[in-house]
């Protein structure tokens, strides 16, 4: 199991604490530290099942500033998470070939069933 993690957030926080509680012990990736790559995002994006415009984060300023309006495609929106991974929605649980984001944080326990 693989949590995306921004440990600013308390979505993302409240999200690690419930899969803690639940004896899970995922993997923490920072992701604004080490952002995911076009390919690692593609995969997500599988795996949760949407396109890529549904994860990204619009109140974001840099959306409002530079996307808000724009119809991109699939892979320039991809192209702008990778460049700019603020724009990532968070938290996302990865559990093999399923995907959540943690929002409500309940939403994870669909992956531990």
């Amino acid at each position: 199991m693989q949590i995306y993690h921004n440990p600013r957030c308390r979505k993302s926080r409240e999200t690690l604490e419930l899969l803690t509680e639940n004896g899970q012990e995922p993997e923490v990736i920072l992701y604004l530290q080490t952002p995911p790559t076009r390919k690692e995002l593609q995969a997500l994006l599988r795996k949760l099942q949407i396109p890529a415009e549904s994860l990204l984060r619009k109140g974001e300023a840099i959306y409002k500033e530079h996307f808000k309006g724009k119809n991109l495609s699939e892979e320039e929106w991809i192209e702008a998470m990778v460049e700019h991974p603020i724009l990532i929605e968070r938290p996302i649980v990865v559990q093999g070939d399923r995907a959540v984001i943690g929002r409500p944080p309940e939403r994870v326990l669909e992956l531990l069933k």
